[in-house]
């Protein structure tokens, strides 16, 4: 687990950038939390930073769009989806569970 913030830093419609290897993104959409690999799949561009509707979050480089709930690309030009993790919160501050990458010892 790795902590992020405290709850009340993260106010619905923002994200917070968590500087792990991969950089992790962490959303508020509506009050649920989700988390997601940082970089575009497209091309190397902060998804962080880019504009967060509903569970939708479109890349501020290219504009191409991924739902945070799954991962997925939803246009192009990304055609990869990104990773999606795990998020909790425990007495007030938010945490993401990142899993070994494939290909990596745990």
């Amino acid at each position: 687990m790795i902590p992020v913030c405290h709850l009340r830093d993260l106010p619905e419609g923002e994200s917070v950038r968590v500087p792990t290897d991969p950089p992790i993104a962490v959303f508020n959409a509506d009050g649920e939390l989700y988390a997601i690999d940082d970089t575009c799949s497209h091309q190397n561009a902060s998804l962080s930073e880019g504009f967060l509707e509903g569970c939708l979050v479109e890349c501020p480089l290219h504009e191409a769009s991924f739902d945070i709930r799954t991962g997925n690309p939803t246009c192009l030009p990304a055609r990869k989806p990104v990773r999606t993790h795990p998020v909790t919160v425990e007495d007030g501050t938010v945490y993401v569970h990142v899993a070994a990458q494939e290909g990596t010892a745990a």
